[in-house]
């Protein structure tokens, strides 16, 4: 027996002749007693599981700690994320492709916001005149392909002397008070009106343009379009630029340029350029189309008809009717007839065709964005349809003279030229692939996937392992013999040929994107699980010859029970440090698979097919946005997991020194 006890600070103290003597007596005669002294019972509470010295070993690292917040982070990031942030993985827009990242479209120039006299926008920038005849500019204004950047105006452009500006894709044109003609940006395919080589199949605006001046006062409008411009000028209607950017450009020209002895043409009041076409509306209230043969949806601005009522013949459904005004979208026409009919031409991807129905008002004009419309009624009420994605069709009923529509904004202005409201698409955080689609989205959608992919292999190699190791462990003989054999054919199938391999058969074969992505899953896991079962089969080898098992075996106890009962959870410290490294592992696979173009395939995102885009050298010294934040995102994951893993793996160690 000890002769010490504890005192009250837990230190030692040794115990007097008359104490030691009674505490034998005690025992003797009366047992040893149950209770325990207050500093005992102290000492007892504290002593920790194996399991909680591992978790306050944990949080002591401060590396595996900030991981591990980093990782809790991403997952919320990825799974949650798109609860609030949806996306169309089918949407794609041309006309925003490659933008670096940008929160600036909306931002109109504080100069400008009381004294707009117009604002044209067509793409990723917007220009807008002031009453004082003053050019601006916002938006994304620099190309980092061509390293052009839009908003250094040339030295013809002076603050008080521009009277019209237009943006196109990737081009301005601008009128000044002189009647010079200016235009800025690219002119590779005869944007500003005239041509690099005359050998070139584009078409010129009027020589008297290129070289002298025109009346500002008789300039109508000034619109641009994709790689285009058009000019009503004097009753007139001149197009200049790519006919492939406008497909009707020649008939409009030779509408305007009648050949010898065809009848004159009828004054041009306005022009509305789409992606590919342009239609004129003319001052006696007819529209021209440029030999193109329309077929329009007919729909109300002041009463419900049936979507789909088609008009095949639009001259003579407009015969007894007058066209006051047209507008269009990337993919649409629309037509206002005095009526307040609305006629829409062309794809309804976007709801173009839901005109809100109006009561006791009609229209009285329309514009039209990338992909949305925007119109104004009798009683000065502004309404959008449309695309939505950026708010920009979010205007229902709010108080408006005159409307402008950028890409994806919408601005609403008095009769004064004051801006009442804007509303629409800020920009892009992490820019656009391109396809023009938002990077961010993507990857946060992406990084569910490739989180997803990567957690169902792990848990399938995870399955696969514990019930190939813990049966070759703990059995033995022929079935050790048999099951290795097994894992040694699987390790030596080349990892990353065969998946690509088998992810090229499944490619090939009418199967859904779904249901291949799940086969990818399969196939990863299959193909990962041989490391862990060995390492699980010799930890078996060692726990089965223990005390506990020969205990078990001796009560009757089911031979599988003892193995993945007992056993087994000796060794999950092992399994979870192996589970956890593994995922990194499979979400790299995952990602080099889809970078190599043999995973998840577009337009469904995962961070290595993202990559796999951006794998071009014009792509990687031009556009870094497109795959530093992959790459980012992809190593912050996969660094964190490593970490995590390699500290759980130190902290339930027993052997560990620094833990000791």
């Amino acid at each position: 027996m000890s002769d010490k006890k504890k005192n009250a600070n837990g230190t030692a103290e040794k115990k007097g002749f008359f104490a030691t003597l009674g505490s034998w007596i005690k025992r003797m005669f009366f047992g040893g007693s149950k209770e325990l002294s207050e500093s005992e019972k102290f000492s007892v509470e504290n002593i920790d599981s194996p399991s909680k010295m591992a978790v306050k070993a944990f949080f002591r690292r401060k590396l595996a700690v900030l991981a591990l917040i980093v990782l809790v982070g991403l997952f919320l990031f990825v799974f949650i994320g798109p609860i609030f942030i949806k996306m169309d993985v089918n949407y794609t827009d041309a006309n925003l492709a490659n933008l670096p990242p940008n929160y600036t479209m909306l931002d109109v120039p504080s100069e400008l916001e009381g004294n707009i006299k117009s604002i044209s926008g067509f793409a990723d920038f917007t220009v807008g005149v002031s009453n004082d005849n003053t050019l601006y500019i916002w938006g994304s204004t620099f190309d980092a392909l061509s390293k052009v950047e839009y908003s250094a105006f040339p030295e013809e452009i002076k603050e008080g002397n521009v009277l019209y500006a237009a943006a196109g894709l990737d081009h301005i044109i601008a009128i000044t008070t002189e009647g010079k003609i200016v235009g800025w940006g690219k002119n590779y395919q005869c944007q500003f009106g005239y041509k690099a080589n005359e050998a070139d199949p584009y078409i010129q605006m009027p020589e008297e343009f290129i070289t002298g001046t025109i009346d500002p006062s008789k300039v109508s409008q000034l619109v641009c379009g994709y790689q285009c411009t058009a000019l009503v000028y004097d009753g007139k209607l001149y197009v200049w630029g790519n006919p492939s950017g406008m497909l009707n450009m020649k008939d409009l020209v030779e509408y305007s340029n009648p050949a010898e002895g065809k009848e004159a043409p009828k004054p041009v009041k306005q022009v509305a350029i789409s992606n590919y076409y342009a239609i004129a509306l003319l001052e006696d209230g007819s529209v021209i189309t440029g030999g193109q043969t329309f077929t329009f949806n007919r729909q109300s601005g002041y009463s419900n008809m049936a979507e789909g009522n088609k008009v095949a013949n639009l001259q003579a459904h407009l015969r007894e009717k007058k066209v006051i005004n047209i507008g269009a979208t990337k993919n649409c026409f629309a037509i206002l007839c005095d009526d307040g009919e609305l006629l829409i031409q062309g794809a309804n991807q976007f709801g173009e065709y839901d005109v809100p129905a109006l009561v006791n008002e009609k229209f009285v004009s329309v514009v039209g964005g990338t992909n949305h419309f925007v119109g104004v009624t009798d009683q000065g009420k502004a309404y959008a349809w449309g695309h939505n994605d950026g708010k920009q069709a979010e205007v229902y009923g709010e108080k408006a003279s005159v409307v402008y529509a950028g890409a994806k904004q919408t601005y609403l202005v008095d009769e004064n030229g004051e801006l009442l409201d804007s509303t629409g698409f800020k920009g892009y955080l992490m820019g656009t692939d391109k396809s023009g689609r938002d990077v961010f989205k993507r990857i946060i959608y992406g990084g569910r996937m490739t989180m997803t992919v990567g957690a169902v292999a792990v848990i399938v190699s995870t399955v696969i392992a514990i019930i190939v190791g813990c049966l070759s462990g703990y059995f033995g003989g022929w079935v050790d013999m048999l099951l290795m054999r097994i894992t040694e054919i699987f390790s030596a199938i080349p990892f990353l040929p065969f998946a690509m391999m088998l992810s090229y058969i499944i490619q090939k074969n009418p199967i859904g994107e779904t249901a291949r992505i799940v086969i990818i899953m399969i196939i990863l896991g299959l193909l990962s699980w041989t490391g862990l079962a060995r390492m699980i089969r010799a930890q078996i080898l060692a726990e089965r010859e223990k005390e506990f098992v020969l205990a078990a075996k001796a009560m009757g106890v089911k031979e599988k029970i003892i193995a993945f009962k007992h056993i087994l959870p000796n060794v999950i410290s092992v399994v979870l440090v192996s589970v956890t490294l593994d995922f990194a592992t499979c979400m790299l696979t995952e990602s080099s698979l889809s970078y190599l173009g043999f995973g998840v395939q577009q337009p469904d995102p995962t961070w290595g097919n993202m990559l796999n885009g951006a794998n071009n050298s014009i792509v990687i010294q031009n556009y870094w946005w497109q795959w530093v934040f992959p790459a980012i995102f992809l190593s912050i994951a996969t660094i964190s997991i490593n970490i995590i893993g390699d500290t759980l793996r130190d902290v339930l160690d027993p052997k560990s020194s620094q833990e000791k």
